[in-house]
């Protein structure tokens, strides 16, 4: 054994500062526009900020925190987590020995006229406690590029958690924004309703003394029944967000409890970053670099197998037919061999391998890049969409403080005699689909804000992440969801 422990302290320098095959990660040269194309002069460096409190709405800010809590897509992103740090767990340690003991017992009769040694019988005990060791001996970096992979595949995993978080905060700003918005929808629309149902009553009236006629009245109840059929629609989709908004509380659909109607929401103000800040800010372009460098490695695993794999295997222990004299000095035994295996012909095999890990490398740098491209394409996007929903709702809110003065001048020349009733219908049909224009413009507004903050990332995702107090275990218990990555 004092050999074997020799050879090891031989090796083991070897092993620990052998040559590593394949590529070392380099960060690509990634193109990044100086600015935003539509970059707002009212923006300001708060990207970090809990924006979602921003709009100062109590529910709002308690939805968001039970969804953080109770939402199944993050507690499975949080299991994912736990999946890949026992594979790099695994996969790390086969770069260290591994040692087992044993102990073995049994029982035998031997056939009769069978030689045995003088005053033993027939019936024979054994008895054997050994402890074994092996190492293969990583001088190739083959277990070290694997376990590179391993470490960045468990990183991403982790950085997928909190892009589910960033989307999930999102989903559910957008949702109950949504949900707040066809309220104020439905609130116009009854009260349109309302009203018509007034003038319906009244027509009703005037066509029994014979002052309007059929055709009038007839135009008045389609107007009525015109608005009169959005309010179930509305109804649907509200229970429908509703039922959305449930699913991502983690809940089953039921009613959600708002604080604030529409008009009451303050809008939160523009976040600002230069756009190369985006790349450590998104924790999916972080995700998608760490599948990049975990692809990387595995190219260096791939072309390792051309190379000798050497390993060492040793035993130690007693063995004796007593139980007594187990542990007595001619009891004992052990063994230790060293094994290299060369790879001479394998029928393109490793060369296969080795051109599948350089496909997958080359796969995840497009996704890289075109993940980078996607991600400038949504900030351009919510950055134009917010410019440009703001600017169509200053115009709609002047037009619907036109048509509210059209239909009431309209019903007054029609009281008047200077008009047809198809004049008041008309300012009337106009007022409320203006109404209902502006206020889904309402919603634009307020959603490309949460898109905008959903697109630039942020600190954000760390204090939203605080807020979920537990996630699960490898042993379906729960752990903190603070942890620093592993070495």
């Amino acid at each position: 054994m004092r050999t074997l422990a020799r050879t090891v302290l031989v090796i083991a320098p070897l092993a620990l500062g052998g040559c590593l095959l394949g590529p070392n990660y380099e960060k690509p040269a990634i193109e990044t526009p100086p600015s935003y194309r539509f970059a707002s002069t009212e923006a300001t460096q708060i990207v970090d900020t809990v924006w979602w409190e921003q709009f100062n709405d109590p529910a709002l800010n308690d939805l968001i925190a039970v969804a953080l809590a109770e939402n199944k897509d993050v507690k499975i992103a949080a299991a994912r987590v736990e999946q890949f740090l026992g594979q790099f767990q695994t996969t790390r340690s086969q770069l260290f020995p591994q040692a087992a003991a044993g102990f073995d017992a049994g029982r035998q009769r031997l056939p009769l006229g069978t030689v045995v040694p003088q005053g033993t019988g027939l019936v024979v005990n054994s008895f054997e406690a050994t402890l074994s060791a092996s190492w293969e001996i990583d001088v190739f970096g083959k277990l070290r590029r694997q376990t590179e992979a391993a470490r960045a595949n468990l990183l991403a995993s982790e950085e997928g958690r909190r892009a589910t978080i960033l989307t999930l905060v999102s989903s559910v700003a957008s949702t109950y924004i949504g949900l707040v918005s066809l309220d104020r929808q439905l609130d116009i629309a009854k009260a349109t309703t309302a009203s018509r149902a007034d003038s319906v009553h009244v027509f009703t009236l005037r066509f029994n003394y014979g002052e309007v006629s059929q055709m009038e009245l007839a135009q008045s109840q389609s107007e009525y029944e015109a608005s009169l059929a959005t309010i179930p629609q509305l109804e649907q989709q509200i229970a429908q967000q509703e039922n959305a908004l449930s699913v991502l509380l983690g809940r089953n659909p039921q009613p959600i409890m708002r604080d604030r109607e529409l008009d009451d929401l303050a809008i939160p103000v523009v976040p600002a970053g230069l756009p190369s800040e985006l790349l450590t800010r998104r924790p999916d372009l972080r995700q998608s670099e760490q599948n990049l460098i975990a692809a990387n490695a595995l190219i260096g695993a791939a072309r390792a197998l051309y190379f000798p794999s050497i390993s060492l295997t040793g035993l130690f222990g007693t063995a004796s037919a007593q139980f007594s004299s187990l542990f007595t000095g001619p009891a004992r035994v052990w063994s230790y061999a060293g094994a290299v295996t060369l790879p001479i012909f394998t029928a393109g095999n490793i060369a296969g391998q080795v051109k599948q890990a350089e496909a997958q490398q080359q796969q995840a740098l497009l996704e890289y890049q075109k993940a980078i491209q996607v991600a400038f394409q949504e900030v351009d996007d919510a950055l134009v969409t917010l410019q440009k929903s703001r600017d169509a709702l200053v115009v709609q809110g002047r037009q619907v403080d036109a048509l509210r003065t059209y239909s009431r001048l309209a019903r007054l020349r029609y009281e008047g005699g200077y008009t047809s009733y198809i004049e008041v219908l008309d300012a009337e049909r106009s007022l409320f689909n203006a109404q209902l224009t502006y206020t889904q413009t309402q919603g634009t507004v307020f959603t490309s804000m949460v898109n905008l903050y959903k697109a630039m990332g942020g600190g954000w995702v760390s204090d939203a992440e605080r807020m979920s107090a537990t996630v699960y275990g490898a042993n379906g218990g729960p752990v903190p969801t603070t942890r620093e990555p592993p070495p």
